[in-house]
């Protein structure tokens, strides 16, 4: 089996106001060319919530890489990590439904599960807002990408 590429992925979302105006941001490190080449993007919605802005995140940053990688996948949101590593398998043999109820945001669930088919995925928490580099600098591209939505 060929070796797949290796990248770092961080990302966060942000939303003001939950719903309000929203933002997601992502930073995409290589690190199997020994590189460290990154790349980052950001974006938003008008009317939207945290939890669905920190899984576009991660959707945006899977959807950017150009072939089937391993990517270690750090985020402030427990949501996110503990979705993928925890709950996806669970909700998915539950026909997408938790004990309380229909799997919320389920439309960008079955995205990021559809992902996980191409890539190999290994979430890892980092506490939010504790100077962690690449989680500081998501968090100001996704407060500024909310900002850009909040006028529309």
């Amino acid at each position: 089996m060929p070796i797949r590429p290796q990248y770092e992925l961080f990302t966060d979302g942000a939303c003001t106001g939950n719903p309000g105006p929203g933002g997601w941001a992502f930073i995409l490190r290589a690190v199997s060319e020994g590189t460290g080449e990154e790349f980052e993007h950001s974006g938003g919605e008008a009317r939207t919530t945290n939890n669905r802005m920190e899984l576009m995140a991660v959707i945006a940053g899977l959807q950017a890489l150009p072939s089937p990688s391993e990517v270690v996948l750090h985020a402030d949101s427990q949501y996110v990590t503990r979705g993928l590593s925890e709950w996806l398998d669970g909700w998915k043999r539950k026909g997408w439904r938790t004990t309380s109820g229909p799997v919320k945001n389920v439309d960008l669930w079955k995205t990021l599960d559809g992902l996980r088919t191409t890539h190999a995925i290994r979430p890892v928490w980092v506490q939010g807002h504790a100077n962690h580099p690449e989680n500081t600098r998501c968090d100001r591209l996704a407060v500024e990408a909310s900002r850009r939505f909040a006028g529309d």
